[in-house]
């Protein structure tokens, strides 16, 4: 039994200092790649990049990734220089593939791209008001064809970390006179988010379900439901005639399918110092995204080729927190009137719509 022990104990060993011979030959031919992880560049800076191996290393080529797409081939350890001008904003991952004989080694650093300058800081003037019904908790505002669409949330009976207690909707109102021309209320356990008018059809959201609901812009019947499970939750819409953007809480803003509302891409907010969360309510307008951001009085504009914040909109004046009358929350709700070349904004439950025009300061 002995004998037996010792030669397990022996046998392990073996193997022990096989994986530790193994381990430390790969370490001595170890790829590693420059910049350093977590480097930050702005937007439109040139990124130099450089695969470092062992001097035993005759590479046959070097190929370089950006996210998995190559972007550059080399015969050795010379520098690649990467343009950065029209790439998403956010982490990027570089990678580096040694090939010698048929074989290969790799290494990867990453860097994080912000937006080239500061957004542009914009003021804001108020052209008119309109009534808005205090009911409404909106989450999603469309105008079109002379009227607004919008989207209440709430639930009536909210779970323990909610306390919005008004019934979900979708609403036609009238823009003049607030007053709404037509109504569907939701089911009490679901929370209505933002809309989008897709041709003859409105697609809502929602915030926890999951679903989504298509309907007829008309009539308001339901047409059909679909799975959302993309993103971390159901918040703000928008369509720029070709396909819907999406946000979910993050700074991420997700490119739906018009058709299928399946995801086929995405973007990250940034703007100069980094990422921009809790985007919200979203807005098309003449080629970029205007967002709310919850729980604050800005608007943010949105680059949507790259994820850049390009400008911002304080707009704590326009209904100031201590003369808000008793459950108004926060600002959220932005629509276009694009053959007017009208702005129109509101919050949840106010009592008023401004239209406003935004001015460089």
């Amino acid at each position: 039994m002995k004998n037996k022990f010792s030669l397990l104990i022996a046998t392990v060993a073996l193997l022990l200092c096989n994986a530790g011979c193994k381990h430390n030959d790969q370490s001595d031919n170890t790829v590693t790649v420059s910049p350093e992880a977590g480097t930050s560049y702005k937007s439109g800076e040139q990124v130099t990049v450089k695969a470092h191996y062992p001097k035993e290393v005759k590479p046959d080529s070097v190929v370089y990734l950006l996210d998995s797409v190559k972007v550059g081939s080399l015969k050795d350890s010379t520098a690649l220089t990467l343009k950065t001008d029209s790439m998403h904003l956010g982490p990027r991952i570089i990678t580096a593939k040694v090939y010698q004989g048929g074989k290969s080694q790799e290494g990867s650093t990453n860097i994080v791209l912000l937006a080239a300058k500061a957004p542009v800081q914009y003021a804001y003037k108020v052209i008119k008001t309109y009534p808005h019904d205090t009911s409404c908790f909106t989450e999603g505002l469309v105008y079109q064809d002379g009227v607004l669409y919008e989207s209440g949330g709430g639930y009536l009976k909210p779970p323990k970390d909610q306390e919005v207690t008004s019934q979900s909707s979708l609403r036609k109102v009238d823009l003049a006179t607030g007053k709404v021309l037509k109504k569907v209320m939701l089911d009490s356990a679901v929370f209505g988010e933002g809309i989008s008018i897709v041709g003859n059809k409105i697609v809502q959201l929602t915030y926890h379900e999951k679903v989504g609901y298509v309907y007829d812009k008309d009539t308001f019947n339901k047409l059909s439901t679909f799975v959302n499970n993309t993103g971390v939750e159901g918040w703000g819409m928008c369509f720029d005639g070709t396909k819907l953007y999406m946000d979910d809480s993050t700074n991420r803003i997700w490119f739906l399918d018009k058709d299928t509302y399946k995801q086929i891409g995405f973007i990250d907010v940034y703007d100069d110092k980094g990422p921009v969360s809790s985007i919200n309510e979203l807005e098309y307008i003449d080629g970029k995204i205007y967002a709310n951001i919850w729980q604050t009085n800005n608007i943010i504009v949105i680059d949507p080729k790259t994820g850049a914040v390009l400008e911002k909109i304080d707009l704590t004046n326009l209904y100031p927190q201590d003369k808000r009358a008793p459950g108004a929350d926060v600002l959220n709700g932005i629509a276009y009137d694009a053959a007017g070349k009208r702005i129109f904004m509101t919050g949840k439950k106010w009592p008023t719509l401004y239209q406003v025009e935004f001015l460089k300061k």
